[in-house]
């Protein structure tokens, strides 16, 4: 394993950093850094996402002919850990890091030149289709059923925990065209219009007080099946495909470690204005654990990036990445918490309506609570370790 970088590396390294202080606008980054939810305001994303397919730099994990970069897998990584050291947003990775690469996978030729420059140019804007209310973790279970009709599918149930539904014109979801056989084998992958006569999207507010959630409710919506991906009732393969960039297809750790940089900051704050402050020590204990054990992620990710290299997808050890990060980040939550006390308390508003705190200090309760999902979607974390047992243990 070759964790060093080369000289060319390197020059690049201070391309990429170059190109973020001259063009990453100052209120995306901080928009960045007070938001709460799991991805940052659509308009904020997409304003970014603009930034970089003018220079050609919105989707380096793409092949070159729709659109990618042809970096190396090094210099992806380093592209990563530069944009979050200038505080930039990640771009919603929905369509452009989940749905496309099964689409180049799996489309067909007709679906690649229809939805992946749109895509690209933000003219499209997905959300996920896949847990229902009787099928989360359990996905197999789902019973979204899809009918034919003609050259069409009639879709009659609901999904839900829709992030983004509300702001999406296009959705991806997986749906039952076969009940009478192994549920893992009777589902399809669609391609549906949000804006379909039929689809009805209700709003979910979380415990944080956002709206990023939905449940979304389709009657007789009808789809053409030329919107399938693959073939009918072979949706299972596409979906474990697509599961892996979800849950791997990037790299965390510097996510993280800006993240606990500016947790850092926020004590050195509160020790020069609270005498006494961690007086014990347990803050300092804890954030040199979360340090090290963010220490032995970077180092995973390295390992994983010296594989990739040499071509190939996440695979089942994406699942290790998803278990260790978030964990992490989840310490990162709950220590912000703690150090500031009781200022996490929601406090009256102030006459224009705004929070008397500073943003940053109003965002830390909200997006602890929003992360505590983290241990759920993409896949819980009982069933990552389930499939790091079978698929990376051999057990």
């Amino acid at each position: 394993m070759d964790l060093s970088f080369s000289q060319e590396e390197l020059a690049f390294q201070q391309e990429v950093r170059a190109f973020l202080q001259e063009n990453l606008p100052a209120h995306i980054v901080e928009a960045t850094r007070n938001g709460s939810g799991v991805f940052v305001d659509k308009d904020i994303a997409l304003e970014w996402q603009g930034i970089l397919a003018e220079k050609g730099w919105a989707v380096p994990q793409w092949p070159v002919e729709h659109g990618g970069t042809g970096w190396t897998a090094t210099q992806k990584y380093l592209f990563s850990k530069e944009c979050y050291h200038a505080g930039a947003p990640m771009l919603i990775p929905l369509g452009l890091l989940m749905l496309a690469p099964v689409i180049m996978a799996f489309g067909s030729e007709e679906q690649k030149a229809e939805y992946l420059p749109k895509m690209l140019s933000g003219e499209h804007y997905w959300c996920q289709g896949y847990s229902e209310p009787g099928a989360g973790s359990d996905l197999a279970s789902l019973k979204l059923k899809a009918e034919a009709d003609g050259d069409d599918y009639l879709l009659n149930g609901s999904k839900i925990w829709t992030t983004h539904a509300h702001l999406a014109d296009h959705i991806f979801c997986l749906v039952r065209t076969d009940s009478q056989c192994k549920p893992q084998h009777g589902i399809s992958f669609l391609l549906v219009d949000m804006r379909t006569p039929g689809i009805t999207v209700e709003p979910i507010v979380t415990m944080a007080g956002d709206h990023e959630v939905n449940q979304v409710f389709f009657d007789n919506v009808r789809v053409p099946q030329s919107n399938r991906i693959g073939e009918e009732s072979k949706g299972w393969t596409y979906a474990k495909y697509l599961l892996e960039f979800e849950r791997g297809g990037g790299f965390s750790g510097d996510r993280i470690r800006h993240e606990l940089n500016q947790l850092k900051d926020l004590i050195a704050d509160v020790q020069k204005s609270t005498p006494g402050f961690d007086r014990s020590g347990s803050i300092a204990r804890k954030v040199a654990r979360i340090d090290i054990d963010l220490k032995a992620l970077e180092i995973i990710e390295l390992r994983i990036l010296s594989s990739l290299s040499s071509g190939g997808t996440p695979g089942p050890e994406s699942s290790v990445m998803k278990l260790t990060y978030t964990r992490i980040e989840q310490a990162v939550n709950e220590l912000a918490v703690e150090v500031i006390g009781y200022q996490g308390i929601p406090m009256n508003p102030v006459e224009d309506g705004s929070d008397e705190r500073p943003d940053y200090i109003s965002s830390i309760v909200p997006r602890y609570l929003n992360n505590r999902a983290a241990s759920i979607f993409g896949g819980s974390q009982e069933v990552q370790r389930n499939i790091v047992s079978k698929f990376v243990l051999g057990l």
